[in-house]
């Protein structure tokens, strides 16, 4: 297994990073399995649940990009227990609100660090791992949104059996706090890549380095294209798992624990997505990856909203979905490490990646729009979609980085 012939540094990122994007998934998937409650205790209408989601997606879009720039000055690990504690002390804050004002504030606030904690984990993870086994390493530590996820899910139920609706979405947001024990692990086993380093020293001596480089006449189209792969990816998948649970409970007509079995079946699925997308992001390559699993998520999200169907076949369904919709995300941390050079690496991939969250946080909320004209499974099926076309048509013409070093040039 490539695992084995990786060192102990290596490992020990991979842990950090895998630790550090599985507690952002917690946090953020948190809010998706409370929009029905808070649309009962507080009269919250779709459109105010999608405007929240949409608000911390932009918000972390911006954070994302911040955290990239900081952390090409001030290094991978600063920043990144930087993010981690921004982002669990507002998801904790989350848990007083009383109001939809409140509660868009602190989940806009939370976005921040949500954004900028993938961005800077990403970069990091690419410049430890060895070219070969990147993109494998990018897809597992990715995987981990699944877990968080999962772990969201698991709580979701537990905290509904054991207490009142009314109390159980506030244990839930509270429960956010405790990820920023994480905080220590890095500050005592993390170091900043060589590459870094060595990147940063030509930059004191030569210049460069600018963030707005990657608008630059060499690099523009790169930042265009890529941006607008992120988008479509962002943009589907956020229009899916933002009112899957809503969808599963107000047209499927689903209990809490069962909507709850249900998505941790297409949690798992999401996790074998993950890794599967990664061993083949390493062996077809990037760009091959991408299209595939748009095409097989576009399909399956229209059998999942669109098609009547028995339980059994809801579960199968729902799993391989899950397979598609989260797979494709694999390969995302290692291609845009690979497209940017090492000076510009934490802006260029904290750019575009963060864009695509930017302008797919507007997805959800225009699902809560649509659904108000259209039943809500044709409305989440149209935007994840047009998303997936743009993921397809975006790929053609960006280039094939698999195995490309990231080396400090002379």
């Amino acid at each position: 297994m490539w695992l084995h012939e990786t060192s102990q540094n290596e490992r020990k990122t991979l842990v950090a990073a895998f630790a550090g994007f599985g507690v952002d998934a917690f946090d953020t998937m948190i809010y998706t399995f409370v929009i029905p409650t808070l649309m009962l205790e507080w009269g919250m209408s779709q459109a105010e649940a999608g405007t929240i989601a949409t608000a911390s997606l932009i918000t972390s879009a911006i954070g994302g990009w911040a955290a990239g720039i900081l952390a090409d000055q001030y290094g991978r690990v600063r920043v990144l227990q930087w993010t981690v504690l921004w982002f669990t002390v507002f998801t904790f804050l989350a848990g007083f609100t009383d109001s939809f004002a409140q509660l868009l504030f602190t989940r806009a606030m939370q976005g921040f660090g949500f954004g900028g904690e993938w961005s800077v984990g990403a970069v990091l993870v690419a410049e430890i791992v060895q070219a070969k086994h990147r993109g494998q390493a990018a897809g597992l530590v990715q995987s981990s949104w699944a877990v968080g996820w999962g772990v969201a899910a698991v709580a979701f139920w537990a905290s509904h059996a054991l207490l009142p609706a009314g109390q159980a979405w506030r244990v839930l947001f509270w429960l956010g706090i405790l990820p920023a024990l994480l905080i220590f692990y890095i500050r005592r086993n993390l170091q900043e890549p060589a590459v870094f380093h060595a990147t940063r020293a030509q930059v004191r001596a030569k210049g460069g380095g600018h963030p707005l480089q990657i608008f630059s006449a060499q690099l523009l189209p790169t930042t265009v294209f890529a941006s607008l792969l992120s988008m479509g990816m962002m943009g589907a998948y956020y229009a899916v798992t933002t009112w899957l649970p809503t969808f599963l409970e107000a047209e499927r007509k689903l209990s809490v624990p069962r909507t709850s079995g249900y998505l941790l079946v297409l949690i798992a699925g999401s996790l074998l997505g993950y890794l599967v997308s990664a061993y083949l992001s390493d062996r077809l390559g990037r760009r091959p990856c991408f299209m595939l699993f748009a095409a097989g998520a576009g399909l399956l999200v229209y059998g999942y909203t669109h098609i009547p169907m028995s339980d059994p076949w809801t579960l199968l369904l729902g799993f391989t979905l899950g397979f598609f919709l989260s797979g494709i995300f694999s390969g995302m941390g290692a291609f845009l490490a690979e497209l940017f050079p090492n000076e510009l690496r934490g802006s260029g991939q904290g750019f575009c990646y963060n864009f695509g969250r930017a302008t797919g946080a507007l997805f959800p909320a225009l699902v809560g729009y649509l659904s108000t004209r259209m039943p809500l499974g044709e409305a989440i099926g149209l935007l994840a979609a047009g998303g997936y076309l743009l993921v397809i048509a975006a790929c053609v013409p960006l280039p094939e980085t698999r195995g490309r070093r990231l080396v400090a040039r002379n």
